[in-house]
């Protein structure tokens, strides 16, 4: 089934952070009055790959130049690419970006380049005298030091000895590559004179000869395929890892090495070059993105109310589950065999799915439900289109099981939970899966809908052409929870909920505080809009990690505009790529087994 195939262009985000970028600090004091030296802004794009308390993106430095009453009118990237932010987020807030590409790995700035900083700097501080401007290059140090000294020696008349004092003392350590510092002295001062670099901060754990500052490989352009040989980013390791409840047989791995050979066994299996979960992410269905709909084929299924995890299948009693928080549990007494030899076992093998809970005669019976896979035996499979990808779950891994249940090589009742196969019909049979005779037949619950593209590849990490779709009143976000007490003149003392998301350092909202959330402070909680209030339905046990602040704004989109089961069916039944095929083609879920 599987074949080899060509590998695409990676998507930016699937590069990851740049090395040593996510303990780095993100931003400096002004330096002479004038300029702003700050770390590399990443795009909510990343957030999946950055821990919450690391997050920066460029509107959380833009938010907080407003509580020191400063107005920034000039934005310098000194990057040598243009993959972590869309300069669109920048200019929307009325400041001119300027890219001036500097290589930045053993190579200072050009004495072109830094004369092209020197004149845009000089130009624009006389023509707005009251606006700052920022700088940045990957980490903020060395490149936009390297260029805000140079502009304090020429424009200014600094000597070059306090051109540098002033960096070190607004970004400490300041500039810290010896040949940096160098050609600074070599270029303004006495190269004879120049002071040894400062010992390295610690967040510059990294080095990778492979790589320059950016992340992109030495041997490319640093256009965008990135590294060759990445090394990775230390792991955000949950400390106490817990599986959805009521699951037996699964326990986590928690002791090294086995976590993280687990972890990075499953990320090299998706060509992942990063930390965390490598899993594809779907993006929320909204006004805009809708019209994708038509713009190719998709296939459509139910969005279940469980819990996501990639299962790697590695042979006999090497069965292993990874969450979204990149946790690893190990699975015991659960058998795949071989199509062709069902003495044998699968291994080598990375599927996706979901855990849900089916009611069955009144008693709680775990499934996990199959929906995608990436490699089987080794081959790779993720870059053939999904029709083909869902026939290979079912040759390869859902039919052999079944078979080797009726030869009693399986004992169903002797494994922990059962195993299915998640089916996907043509997208003009939406109708269907929103009525209430699907509803019902369904064992259960269901919270929405999943669009697929039926001949895309499997995309890792956010994947902007698969669509979730919810009906608006079940659409949820996933804060930090914070309970504080509120005081002051003439007020009564009370608790009160401050709701946290990813990528803003002040609340994004507020939730009162009842007896539950009393004690649920620093939790990952789900709420949902209920009038003008926002209600918790749950603790999120799964998730570490709020949503991101563009998330949480998609979910405020979709109440004031919301994409409604009837705009829906009334979109694709006009605008659909395919004709509704026939009701006979609706396949009914799996029967359940006795």
């Amino acid at each position: 089934m599987a074949e080899h195939h060509s590998r695409k262009r990676r998507h930016p985000t699937e590069l990851g952070p740049p090395p040593r970028w996510l303990n780095c600090p993100r931003k400096g004091a002004l330096i002479a009055e004038k300029f702003l030296p700050f770390k590399t802004p990443l795009s909510e794009t990343y957030d999946p790959q950055v821990p919450e308390e690391s997050r920066f993106p460029p509107s959380m430095l833009l938010d907080s130049l407003t509580s020191y009453k400063l107005k920034m009118g000039l934005w310098i990237d000194l990057t040598n690419t243009d993959r972590f932010y869309d300069s669109k987020a920048v200019e929307q807030r009325g400041i001119r970006y300027l890219k001036l590409q500097c290589r930045g790995h053993g190579e200072c700035p050009s004495e072109e380049q830094t004369d092209l900083f020197i004149g845009v700097c000089q130009r624009f501080i006389s023509m707005n005298p009251l606006h700052i401007i920022g700088v940045h290059c990957t980490h903020g140090f060395n490149r936009t030091g390297f260029l805000i000294a140079s502009y304090l020696v020429v424009n200014m008349s600094w000597s070059v000895e306090a051109a540098v004092r002033a960096i070190a003392e607004a970004r400490p350590p300041g500039i810290y590559k010896a040949d940096y510092l160098r050609e600074l002295f070599k270029r303004y001062g006495d190269v004879d004179e120049t002071p040894p670099p400062p010992p390295r901060p610690s967040w510059c754990d990294e080095e990778n000869e492979d790589l320059d500052d950016d992340g992109n490989s030495l041997g490319g352009d640093g256009a965008g395929d990135g590294p060759v040989h990445t090394r990775r980013r230390r792991e955000f390791n949950k400390k106490n890892p817990t599986f959805m409840e009521g699951v037996p047989g699964v326990e986590p791995i928690t002791t090294q090495p086995k976590l993280l050979q687990i972890q990075r066994r499953c990320q090299e299996l998706c060509h992942w070059e990063s930390s965390g979960f490598p899993g594809s992410q779907p993006v929320s269905m909204d006004r805009q993105n809708i019209n994708k709909l038509k713009e190719k084929e998709y296939m459509v299924s139910w969005k279940a109310d469980g819990t996501r995890y990639m299962m790697l299948i590695d042979g006999e009693n090497e069965v292993y589950f990874i969450d979204r928080d990149n946790c690893v549990f190990q699975v015991s007494g659960l058998y795949f065999p071989k199509r062709k030899d069902r003495s044998q076992h699968i291994q080598e093998t990375l599927v996706d799915g979901e855990m849900i809970i089916d009611k069955d005669n009144g008693r709680d019976v775990p499934r996990y439900l199959i929906y995608d896979i990436i490699r089987f035996q080794g081959e790779e499979v993720m870059g053939v289109d999904f029709c083909r990808r869902l026939t290979c779950i079912s040759h390869e891994l859902y039919e052999p099981r079944k078979a080797a249940m009726q030869e009693g090589r399986i004992k169903r009742d002797s494994e922990p939970f059962g195993v299915r196969q998640k089916q996907f019909w043509d997208a003009g049979l939406t109708y269907k899966l929103l009525s209430e005779k699907f509803a019902q037949s369904m064992p259960h619950e269901l919270d929405g809908l999943i669009f697929q593209p039926k001949m895309d590849p499997y995309i890792c990490g956010r994947a902007m052409d698969v669509l979730k779709w919810k009906p608006p009143h079940l659409n949820t976000v996933d804060f930090r929870l914070k309970v504080t007490k509120e005081t002051g003149p003439g007020l009564v003392p009370k608790l009160i909920g401050l709701l946290y998301v990813g990528g803003l350092d002040r609340p994004y909202a507020q939730i009162k505080i009842n007896k539950q959330l009393r004690n649920m402070d620093n939790k990952i909680i789900e709420c949902r809009v209920d009038g003008h209030s926002w209600v918790m339905l749950r603790e999120r046990t799964d998730k570490s990690f709020p949503n991101s602040h563009t998330t949480a704004e998609g979910v405020m989109e979709s109440i004031r505009n919301p994409v409604d089961k009837d705009f829906l069916l009334q979109f694709i039944h006009q605008n659909g790529f395919r004709k509704r095929p026939s009701d006979s083609e609706l396949m009914p879920p799996p029967t359940l087994p006795h």
